[in-house]
């Protein structure tokens, strides 16, 4: 039995898990970081092919937050894996356990992947994974005053990035966020923002500094609102 199938026993049973800090290496205070390197475990794992059935075992220990189907929680406290790009998946990983995002709770888990290779498998056991027919969205009766604002900001100054329907772009590494949870969304983007992501795109960063809260409420739910390209899953009967 894996590691992996240990962690999530002593996970779904409550205990905290006591290891060492992560570490913490310069971000988007440093000017001269970059916010996408390419260098060490990240580019080696880009390079390989990832193996689905070694990465479906490897997944066991992601399946406790992100749900064995990938699905992520509605309530925003873990994105939906399941539809993103291999390439972000991988740039995460290996940004969380380098130091370069600050996840404290993911990043026991994380660092469970044992070499580059375990990164590549995971990422492609998830790309594997069908797309959730429903996540979570902007639930105020407001909802398409909302989204109609958002959907004006979205093509003012996030289209060229994250492409016309949310679809990100695989090769830039520019994640999908059509259909990702609302609450997620405008958690990430606040904390952005704030400089609180400290593996956040540059680019990004200055474009979205000058948004109000209103505004990033708007731009969530309308991203939200779209539909992930990729396979989705059958709906239950």
């Amino acid at each position: 039995m894996k590691t992996s199938l240990f962690l999530v026993a002593l996970m779904s049973a409550g205990v905290v898990l006591a290891g060492p800090p992560a570490p913490k290496k310069e971000g988007i205070e440093s000017q001269g970081y970059t916010w996408n390197a390419q260098e060490g475990e990240k580019t080696e794992a880009l390079k390989l092919k990832g193996d689905t059935a070694n990465g479906e075992e490897a997944y066991e220990v992601c399946g406790a937050c992100h749900l064995p189907s990938g699905a992520g929680r509605p309530d925003g406290t873990f994105p939906q894996l399941a539809g993103q790009h291999t390439t972000v998946l991988i740039k995460q990983m290996a940004d969380i356990r380098a130091g370069l995002r600050d996840n404290p709770t993911m990043y026991p888990f994380a660092i469970t992947l044992v070499d580059p290779q375990e990164l590549a498998d995971v990422s492609a056991y998830i790309a594997s994974l069908c797309i959730p027919a429903d996540h979570g969205k902007y639930e105020g009766s407001d909802s398409a005053a909302r989204v109609a604002q958002g959907k004006t900001l979205y093509e003012k100054q996030c289209l060229e990035c994250h492409g016309k329907n949310g679809e990100g772009d695989r090769k830039k590494f520019y994640p999908v966020i059509a259909g990702q949870h609302y609450k997620y969304l405008l958690r990430q983007m606040t904390e952005i923002r704030d400089g609180h992501r400290r593996n956040a795109n540059l680019d990004m960063v200055r474009v979205i500094k000058t948004y109000t809260d209103d505004m990033l409420v708007a731009i969530s739910a309308y991203q939200a609102s779209l539909k992930m390209p990729g396979a989705m899953c059958a709906k239950k009967k």
